[in-house]
């Protein structure tokens, strides 16, 4: 931008950067947020320095960077500015006061403005948990996150932050990791930390803040009888990460799992993988974590554990990497990190399922699985339903079809004690209170369930997805732990759903898994790229006028290149 504002100021350089976390869409005109953040921007900046504006002093000049943050405000409401944008103060940290204006010795020449991509990737900072937790305070929803997550994952991340400053784990040390415990006892700390350690204090019933040290040391121990050992420390530690694949060209047989960034980055999960990774210093395994997520999507492994040859190379590429280890070591050793993962996903459809509308549960891995009856999105998975109940109060304590199936003994039983109202299909033993509904095929209820719903239970559907997804679709399939296989099976089961909706307006995950599954594509690397090319067809075309093609940038496991696609 080089041509003066209403208020006769001169922007030299200007970066915009339009981000979206949770939820599931844009909105009807994707583009159209861009623009309106550059149609606000004058006014904006008439207002920050309005106090320099007026008078016939000299010219001024702000050298140092300046920051902007805006929020995009409700539909309807009020206010001066453009667009509905008003500012705010930096996500987590008071507002940074504006450089002073310091009187110009010379005119600037005038230069054209240049893209520096060198620049770009220099600028692009390491993804950390403190930022993840300070962005969901500022929006309210750390607390419903936490609410989530189990406790020993609460104490692995809150010794995280207690360990490092924000941003800046490996520089640390004990002065500054004890000062910032003494500020916890002192009870004047305040942010993600606070509001970990406050979690964590609720769970244990131990006094908040805690008035010693050796009180905040019993916070942060394992309860009696667990194990102390996380699983990421068990064992010799030893990163596997494989070689990066810094430039060249590979053809692909599936362009499948590159389809599942753009989903996933519009949820706000695909931001959340680095940050999370990085709280069990597990930032530099990011290839490993998307070779994962790929394998979930590729073929069924043959015999239960051997990859097709194509399948490696296609989870290689999706990686970044030459080729992929082997992922059993990592599937244990990320096991911390992904309560945070699932939560993150889980918040996202919670918040937009409408409490009219039914869950459902089925049976896996002898547990349950929680899903959005909207588009059968997986919502959850738990190994008891004391593990669901939060997803379904955050859902807003909707009615649940039960799928009959491998259901823990207990299940019906635990649901109905719980006050959840419910239908299934699963034939009750003695004692469970449940009745039988007036129905044309076997089902029992709770009471306080709209008989409409059982015209309406996808039971083939939810079977066709457990069966696809979660048992034949191994991610690492000689995993002894499945919280790895279970997490990648959630996200690409929603990334998948809403490729579904997005092309026909609303089906089950499988359909887009079956259509795309041998869409080929060639995978170019440069420097600052991913770029995917998809044959010119029916195929890209229902992909291109569906929105599914978008750009993807800051890719963490691809060194924060930008995941472009083109047809050709």
């Amino acid at each position: 931008m080089s041509a003066p504002t209403t208020g006769e100021i001169t922007v030299r350089r200007c970066v915009v950067h339009v981000v979206r976390r949770g939820g599931w869409s844009w909105g009807p005109d994707p583009r159209g947020l861009v623009q309106r953040v550059l149609d606000a921007l004058p006014e904006l900046l008439a207002a920050e320095f309005d106090e320099y504006l007026t008078g016939e002093g000299p010219d001024l000049e702000i050298t140092e960077p300046v920051r902007l943050s805006v929020r995009l405000s409700a539909p309807g409401g009020g206010g001066l500015v453009p667009a509905g944008l008003v500012v705010e103060p930096v996500a987590g940290s008071p507002r940074e006061p504006i450089p002073p204006p310091v009187p110009v010795t010379a005119p600037p020449s005038a230069e054209p403005s240049t893209l520096d991509q060198d620049a770009l990737v220099a600028d692009i900072a390491e993804p950390t948990v403190a930022a993840l937790f300070e962005e969901l305070a500022v929006r309210g929803e750390l607390a419903a996150l936490l609410g989530l997550l189990p406790e020993e994952t609460v104490r692995t991340y809150l010794s995280a932050l207690l360990a490092a400053t924000p941003g800046e784990r490996a520089g640390s040390s004990n002065a500054d990791t004890d000062e910032r415990i003494g500020s916890v006892v002192a009870g004047d700390f305040a942010g993600p930390v606070a509001e970990l350690a406050a979690e964590l204090a609720r769970r244990r019933s131990l006094p908040w803040p805690p008035a010693t040290r050796a009180d905040l040391a019993r916070l942060l121990e394992p309860p009696r009888g667990a194990d102390a050992t996380p699983p990421a420390a068990e064992g010799p530690v030893e990163t596997v990460t494989g070689s990066p694949r810094p430039a060249g060209e590979v053809r692909v047989g599936s362009v499948l799992p590159f389809l599942l960034a753009g989903p996933l980055a519009r949820t706000g999960y695909l931001d959340a993988i680095g940050p999370a990774l990085s709280g069990v210093d597990l930032l530099a395994e990011a290839p490993l974590f998307a070779a994962a997520l790929a394998y979930k999507v590729l073929g069924a492994p043959q015999r239960g554990w051997r990859r097709a040859p194509g399948d490696d190379v296609v989870a290689a590429a999706f990686a970044g990497l030459e080729s992929v280890p082997d992922l059993t070591t990592f599937a244990r050793r990320v096991a911390p990190a992904l309560p945070v993962l699932d939560g993150v996903l889980a918040l996202s459809l919670c918040r937009g399922h409408s409490p009219a509308g039914p869950l459902l549960v089925a049976g896996v891995d002898d547990g349950l699985l929680l899903i959005d009856g909207e588009g059968l999105f997986p919502v959850a998975w738990a190994s008891t339903v004391e593990g669901l109940l939060p997803h379904w109060e955050a859902c807003g304590r909707p009615p649940v079809l039960v799928r009959a199936g491998p259901l823990p003994p207990t299940c019906l039983r635990d649901l109905a004690a719980a006050g959840v109202r419910f239908i299934t299909d699963a034939r009750p033993v003695r004692d469970e209170p449940l009745t039988r509904l007036r129905w044309r095929t076997p089902l029992w209820t709770t009471g306080g369930v709209e008989p409409r719903l059982a015209a309406d239970f996808p039971g083939e559907r939810v079977d066709e997805l457990v069966r696809t997804v979660f048992v034949e679709h191994r991610a690492v399939p000689l995993a002894a732990d499945r919280a790895l296989d279970r997490g990648v099976a959630l996200a690409a089961s929603l990334a998948l759903g809403m490729v579904a909706g997005q092309l026909w307006g609303g089906d089950t995950p499988v359909l887009a898994l079956t259509r795309f599954a041998d869409l080929e594509a060639t995978v170019r690397f440069t420097r600052d790229a991913v770029r995917v090319k998809i044959p010119l067809g029916r195929r890209h075309t229902d992909l291109w006028r569906g929105g599914a093609l978008t750009d993807v940038p800051n890719v963490v496991w691809l060194g924060g290149r930008t995941l472009t696609f083109s047809g050709g």
